[in-house]
């Protein structure tokens, strides 16, 4: 059993297709640990408080409240209309539902708890209602980013908050101020929570002080998984998770894909665009999970096409259901290698490409495909619908595949002609019809 645990949505505007790049990791990672014959439980989170516009220097308002505010609606609206956006989303690229999707909101207690045992610990101290985790309290901050107190003096813009000790400090709980809509009531007053404490009472709460991995996207390393470490490995005295992994940011036009620089597409976008979501997902398997991908609406059209050239293939050469184990194992072999290689991905895709042109059997192509894609997640198995033939296509091409049969060239050609004035062009293979618009 591997357990794992994901940094997931903030959830005050729609995921676009950067958020889903990092979230399609995990779905990736357990995908694979399972054909690798391993059992998997994955948890992410839904932060719905606490998430500032600022979080690397504690300032600027919680997101979840301007949100709130812009749309004249309250914080547990917002928070339920973008959580349902949001699973509605990530089943279009086909990541699997998580196991669970704890709200941070429904932790808050924990987080009292956890915080009132770092003052204790010597780890936090507390200022007019503000408390902030002292960061010279815990020798191993900075390693997961390779931030040091003073590069942390060296990237403080502005005037550091007075009230800490050290610039770098970061805030466990924050003073409610007057007139906030969510606060809660605490040892130091009303107030809410930060957002690293919220990760660390949630793994924590679900899955003890010892967890395999935990994943989020190469914007999460600093500060907040830097933060999450300190917090939880300074209230269970050891390391508490055994790895990190971090998604690579998707660029469009040179910059990072992302919400507050509102160059970004949603999902939805794509697919009214005439786009196969699971263009997207193809698209992204291009690249290693930790690498940078550059999105252009070019490469998203290359990939559909390509993917729907695939699944017309695999649907030629079933010819009807193919039988799961029919695999070859050398191949399935080099697959397991490819994945288990530090979810090495493009290489899986290069060697799905080299099986495509191999003259390995067809219906062992078209099971192996199959099988590699409980992984891949591509839909490789579904064929093009008749819906979406024109009218009368579909008979025409079972009219002429029984021509061929019988050997009848002559009416093969017609039915080509025909198929053609429908905008199809008809490719014969030894596998049978490839239908091309």
């Amino acid at each position: 059993m591997v357990r794992i645990y994901s940094c997931g949505p903030t959830v005050y505007r729609y995921a676009h297709v950067g958020n889903l790049r990092t979230f399609m990791l995990p779905d990736l990672l357990c995908r694979s640990l399972e054909y690798l014959g391993y059992r998997t439980e994955q948890v992410m989170n839904i932060t719905d408080v606490g998430h500032l516009t600022d979080d690397t220097f504690d300032r600027g308002e919680d997101k979840m409240l301007v949100s709130a505010r812009l749309e004249k609606k309250s914080p547990q609206e917002i928070a339920a209309a973008y959580t349902e956006a949001f699973l509605e989303d990530i089943g279009k690229v086909n990541i699997r539902p998580a196991a669970q999707y704890p709200r941070a909101t429904a932790y808050v207690p924990r987080m009292v708890e956890l915080i009132a045992r770092l003052i204790e610990s010597g780890h936090a101290y507390q200022v007019d209602g503000t408390v902030y985790y002292d960061i010279a309290s815990f020798l191993g901050y900075g390693r997961l980013s390779g931030n040091t107190t003073d590069k942390l003096m060296a990237g403080a813009r502005g005037e550091p908050d007075p009230r800490k000790r050290h610039p770098g400090d970061f805030t466990l709980w924050k003073s409610a101020g007057e007139h906030r809509l969510q606060a809660w009531q605490s040892p130091w007053g009303d107030g809410f929570p930060g957002w690293h404490i919220e990760c660390s009472a949630m793994s924590m709460s679900i899955f003890g002080d010892r967890f395999d991995i935990h994943t989020g996207g190469a914007d999460n390393v600093f500060p907040h998984h830097e933060a999450e470490i300190a917090q939880s490995e300074a209230i269970a005295g050891h390391r508490v998770v055994s790895l990190w992994m971090h998604g690579g940011l998707l660029m469009l036009s040179g910059s990072r894909m992302a919400k507050s620089a509102g160059n970004f597409f949603r999902i939805t976008e794509l697919e009214e665009q005439g786009f196969d979501p699971l263009a997207f997902r193809y698209l992204a398997l291009q690249a290693k999970y930790r690498a940078p991908l550059n999105f252009s609406p070019e490469g998203l059209a290359g990939a559909d096409r390509v993917l729907r050239q695939l699944r017309e293939r695999v649907a030629d050469w079933s010819h009807g259901d193919v039988d799961p184990d029919e695999i070859d194992e050398s191949w399935d072999a080099r697959f397991r290698a490819t994945i288990g290689d530090d979810l090495d991905l493009p290489a899986a895709m290069a060697l799905v490409s080299e099986l495509v042109k191999s003259s390995v059997r067809p219906r062992t192509k078209a099971s192996q495909l199959r099988a590699w894609d409980r992984v891949l997640g591509l839909d490789v198995g579904r064929a093009v619908p008749e819906s979406e033939l024109p009218d009368g296509a579909a008979d025409l091409l079972r009219t002429r595949q029984k021509a061929r049969a019988a050997k009848d060239f002559a009416r093969s050609d017609q039915l080509r002609e025909q198929l053609a004035s429908l905008g199809l062009t008809v490719i014969d293979t030894p596998e049978g019809q490839r239908i091309k618009r």
